[in-house]
């Protein structure tokens, strides 16, 4: 059977499976000030904006009736799964749901089921991927719809950001603190928790240091290289996004790589320089 695929723009997801894969993407908006980005906004279009711009730029939720709008794109009879952001960080996942129950009630034909995955960005990316290869041999929407729910508790996904600006101007960190870990260079080694949170794993001097320790944690799970796939994502620093896969594959011979930068809606809150990996 045919399982149509429907994610958000904060899962980063690699242009080439949106396209292998006829993955529909639901935009979160971005405003610069009352401006609002387009939604083809190429992301170094994007990163220039956000450094010359004095205020951090926003986001916000879709409109329950762009998810409906992609729902009804979908041919009747094909299944249709939608794999949202962290519902603890985004209230994409609860307008998803709504878009649901507004398609049920006008009476549309295909089923559909929806994931919270608990993850954002690199480990949406992941997930939407694998779920994307599944949806081409599943024998049900449920059977997928488990399977991909299980995959999410799987996955880990770390991250570490080379400057504190955004988190400081969106108010995640203190400001003084901000300041003090800015002028000792401290970068933080974050983790996205079971609950879809984010979480502070470790401190570190300097972004060398708190890229080999994102790196260590590697070493923490056992990988079937035949079939594992790892996701690289990285904020406006591709260069340096290339040496870690090269540092990866290097140690850990995954079979796909799926590597892509932050768009505007991850690269909001990670400013430029954010390496993050999950796996």
């Amino acid at each position: 059977m045919t399982i149509k695929i429907i994610t958000d723009s904060g899962s980063d997801l690699p242009r080439e499976y949106i396209e292998n894969y006829d993955v529909s993407i639901v935009h979160l908006p971005v405003h610069f000030n009352h401006e609002r980005m387009p939604e083809d906004t190429d992301t170094q279009t994007f990163y220039h904006k956000m450094r010359e711009s004095k205020e951090l730029p926003t986001t916000a939720s879709p409109s329950p009736l762009e998810f409906l709008q992609k729902f009804k794109e979908v041919e009747p009879g094909t299944d249709i799964l939608v794999i949202s952001m962290s519902s603890n960080i985004s209230s994409t996942y609860q307008t998803a749901i709504i878009s649901k129950e507004m398609y049920e009630e006008e009476g549309h034909p295909n089923a559909i089921e929806i994931v919270d995955s608990k993850h954002f960005s690199g480990g949406l990316s992941l997930i939407v991927a694998m779920a994307a290869k599944w949806s081409r041999t599943s024998t049900s929407l449920l059977e997928l719809k488990e399977k991909v729910t299980q995959y999410s508790r799987e996955v880990d996904a770390y991250f570490t950001l080379d400057t504190l600006e955004n988190v400081i101007k969106g108010g995640r960190l203190n400001r003084l603190s901000g300041a003090v870990a800015s002028v000792l260079n401290i970068k933080l080694l974050l983790k996205i928790s079971d609950e879809g949170t984010v979480e502070v794993v470790e401190k570190t001097r300097g972004l060398p240091k708190a890229l080999t320790k994102l790196l260590s944690h590697l070493e923490e799970k056992q990988h079937d290289y035949e079939k594992a796939v790892i996701a690289i994502v990285h904020s406006n620093c591709e260069k340096l996004a290339l040496e870690i896969k090269a540092r990866i594959l290097e140690k850990h011979p995954f079979k796909e790589v799926l590597f892509s930068s932050m768009g505007p809606v991850m690269g909001t809150y990670a400013g430029e320089g954010g390496i993050g990996v999950a796996f």
